[in-house]
């Protein structure tokens, strides 16, 4: 016999479960419960349903079969409600900022503070506003050169130098959001906030300045100095001329810097000339760095065998002085001695001096009358033999 048979004619009078079928009524209606047996389930439903109804009653036509329009709030459910609403509103206005961001914090749009990295609250939304900008990223632009070096659509490289000359050239520029929190002075905004405010799109604004910036500086110079030892020079005058225009339109972005990539003339033939022509300028720096090298080398030598000839005219002047000093005071002696016996002293001085005359000839003088009546015998071969040993 099914379970929905509760005739009592088998079982005994019971349900599936082992107790007897309920009464009509509810839990105090006639058909009650014996004691002693667990709650029923549909009994605690019926009466988690009927605390429901007395805490959002329904409106309209009364009791549990009238017709029902929506729930009625009560005062305390309606406080309930409000206060949770409340508190969501209010803690959604704590963000986290990042290490490498910083928040601008506006009131009604109205710019009103500059917050950084750490856990913030503001009022929120629609009373206040936290926009947060990544200030540390470095952000890359690079300007290509002309078409034969760049995919369709980029802008020309080709620059008017101040020689008349055309050059292409392609460079990079490295910019980020200046990261100052607090407005510099004479300013209404700090750099952050300038960049939020002020322009609509960065890149834009980045690149037609760039552009503009080194048309101006490689205007100002010539061509070989564009390309040659003048890169660097250019790269930093259009860095600072960048940063001087972005200041004057307060766009709050910092220039970190520009690097030169090309700098070429635009066809090939004329790109072939020019590298001759470096070639031939590398070859006379060669050649000056050479000269420089051999008169250093030389000049050093020159003037060292300058400063010996000087010495050695010095020490002559000082040798003939002093043999000129020596032979005056030589006389000086003689003439003293001379006074004292003019006779002696001339004899003296005419035999020194036929001896010093005489002294180195090889001729022997006889005199007239010497040995008369005999051949005079002379061996003139030991005579200069003793010549000679005596001058040696």
């Amino acid at each position: 016999m099914p379970w929905q048979d509760n005739s009592g004619n088998r079982g005994g009078g019971r349900g599936p479960w082992g107790q007897p079928p309920r009464g009509n009524g509810g839990p105090n209606n006639g058909g009650g419960r014996g004691g002693g047996e667990p709650p029923d389930l549909e009994d605690l439903l019926q009466a988690s349903r009927q605390r429901l109804k007395r805490a959002f009653p329904r409106g309209g036509g009364g009791g549990r079969g009238g017709g029902g329009g929506g729930f009625q709030f009560t005062g305390a459910t309606g406080g309930l409600v409000g206060a949770a609403l409340v508190f969501l509103w209010v803690i959604s206005g704590f963000y986290q900022v990042e290490t490498e961001e910083l928040a601008v914090v506006t009131t009604f749009g109205k710019y009103q503070s500059v917050t950084g990295p750490g856990l913030h609250w503001h009022l929120p939304t629609p009373i206040q506003n936290a926009r947060k900008e990544r200030v540390e990223t470095q952000n890359e632009m690079s300007i290509p050169a002309t078409s034969g070096r760049r995919s369709p659509g980029m802008p020309e490289g080709l620059m008017l130098t101040g020689d008349k000359n055309i050059v292409d050239v392609a460079f990079i520029v490295q910019w980020k959001i200046k990261s100052e929190r607090v407005a510099e002075e004479g300013d209404q905004l700090p750099g952050v906030a300038k960049y939020m405010f002020n322009i609509d799109n960065p890149e834009i604004l980045v690149r037609m300045i760039s552009e503009a910036a080194m048309r101006e500086v490689v205007g100002r110079n010539t061509l070989d100095y564009v390309q040659t030892e003048g890169r660097a020079e250019v790269a930093q005058d259009s860095r600072e001329l960048m940063q001087s225009a972005l200041d004057a339109y307060d766009a709050g972005i910092e220039i970190s810097r520009v690097n030169l990539t090309l700098a070429e003339p635009p066809t090939d033939e004329v790109n072939e000339a020019f590298r001759d022509v470096q070639a031939a300028e590398q070859n006379q720096a060669t050649v000056i760095q050479q000269a420089r090298q051999y008169t250093n080398q030389v000049v050093p030598e020159a003037r060292g065998q300058a400063q010996r000839i000087l010495e050695e005219a010095g020490a002559y002047a000082a040798e003939r002085t002093a043999d000129a000093r020596g032979q005056a005071a030589r006389f000086n002696e003689i003439y003293a001695e001379y006074a004292n016996a003019p006779e002696v002293t001339r004899q003296r001085m005419y035999l020194e001096t036929v001896e010093r005359v005489l002294g180195d000839m090889d001729k022997i003088i006889v005199e007239e009358g010497a040995g008369s009546g005999v051949v005079p015998y002379l061996p003139l071969d030991q005579v200069r033999r003793g010549q000679q040993g005596g001058s040696n």
